[in-house]
């Protein structure tokens, strides 16, 4: 494809926001994306979006899924469920109980609780001020992550995180920084339950404190190019009016994690627009205007390529509360994977995104999964309005 002067070749950008358990989704979308010529060029994620985004770009193609794999069964508890009926108050039960597990023993490869635990007002070192340690985690990301590849490979990668301290959002980028487990790991110390984590004299905390997705920054530090970003969410902004208090403390969450994606989506759309009509309108002026240094800052950003941005949320299930982000049995995230590579495979056939069109600047969206029919897993779960 001739590409305009200035432009590089289009490429493909995999988001993922943060939301712990509900990770296994994003693995689920990137098995679906693995069976297409859709390889990510680029990858950027918030705490388990990083995780996920670290086990990608750090491992060659033909051992990503396999690698995820080993990663979810690990920190997959073997809590089983075996009613013949799935729905209702016992499968919500058990996925309580599954939730309670964790918090109370921790995930295996991935964190385990502080012993003894800290009171409130006890004293001690930044890098102990958790309720967990997460040192199970470096391990398994020092197996599982060739850090030299992530380093030097053919993806680039982008993981965010929060600066203790001034509370600024930093974005860890290996086209600017080496990166380490650490920075996989600050990405994903959530407090209270994770401790920060130090790099350089710096201490960071988990991104989703300021922005649970990466999105914005794909769309402002993009290159000039055709660019089809898919934007994997863990928690989805619509939901229907709660009716308990359980409810109210799910669709707080969901809300919380999820309002950045439309916002920023919606921004840079109206951006976009305004640096069109700015291009427009200077066509337009006189040529003595042509050189004002008004119009050169409304003309600071050069034509960037069309973004197709294709949004794969996960939706809950009508049995999971607030807890679900750190409901880690081995059935639940099967369930999640299966979900997220049914969601991929559907919107990947949809005949809107094979018809799709790139025009000039422009950015579309496509949530094209919010109806598919829901069969999930080998138990036939159905997904449905969640509060």
């Amino acid at each position: 494809m001739n590409q305009p002067d200035g432009q590089h070749p289009p490429q493909t950008a995999l988001v993922l926001q943060g939301g712990g358990a509900l990770g296994a989704y994003q693995a689920g979308v990137y098995e679906a994306l693995a069976g297409t010529e859709l390889q990510p060029d680029w990858i950027a994620g918030i705490s388990i979006g990083a995780i996920n985004a670290a086990i990608i770009a750090g491992n060659p193609a033909e051992r990503r899924v396999e690698r995820l794999r080993t990663f979810w069964d690990r920190v997959s508890g073997e809590l089983q469920f075996r009613l013949d009926s799935p729905q209702g108050f016992a499968r919500r039960a058990f996925n309580e109980a599954s939730a309670v597990y964790a918090a109370s023993l921790g995930v295996p490869g991935f964190f385990t609780p502080r012993f003894p635990p800290l009171l409130p007002e006890w004293p001690a070192e930044l890098d102990r001020l958790s309720y967990y340690d997460t040192a199970p985690l470096r391990t398994t990301l020092l197996e599982l992550v060739d850090f030299d590849l992530l380093n030097r490979g053919p993806i680039r990668f982008s993981i965010g995180a929060v600066n203790v301290l001034n509370g600024n959002f930093v974005y860890f980028d290996n086209r600017e920084h080496t990166i380490g487990p650490e920075h996989v790991m600050a990405s994903g110390a959530l407090p209270p339950g994770f401790a920060p984590v130090k790099i350089g004299d710096d201490w960071f905390w988990d991104g989703g404190l300021v922005s649970n997705t990466p999105l914005q920054y794909v769309l402002d530090a993009r290159p000039a190019c055709e660019l089809t970003v898919f934007q994997v969410d863990l928690f989805s902004s619509r939901g229907v009016v709660p009716r308990t208090m359980a409810d109210v403390a799910q669709r707080e969450k969901d809300i919380r994690y999820s309002s950045r994606t439309r916002l920023n989506t919606d921004q840079s759309k109206k951006l976009q627009k305004l640096h069109a009509a700015a291009r427009r309108l200077a066509k337009r002026l006189p040529d003595e205007l042509r050189d004002d240094p008004d119009l050169r800052t409304l003309l600071n950003h050069e034509p960037e390529g069309s973004v197709a941005i294709m949004h794969l949320i996960n939706r809950c299930a009508s049995y999971e509360s607030a807890s679900k982000d750190y409901e880690f049995s081995r059935l639940t995230v099967n369930e999640h994977w299966s979900d997220g590579y049914e969601d991929a495979a559907y919107s990947l056939a949809h005949p809107d995104w094979i018809g799709r069109t790139h025009a000039g600047d422009a950015i579309t969206t496509f949530d094209l999964a919010g109806d598919r029919p829901r069969q999930t897993g080998a138990l036939g779960s159905n997904l449905g309005e969640c509060a």
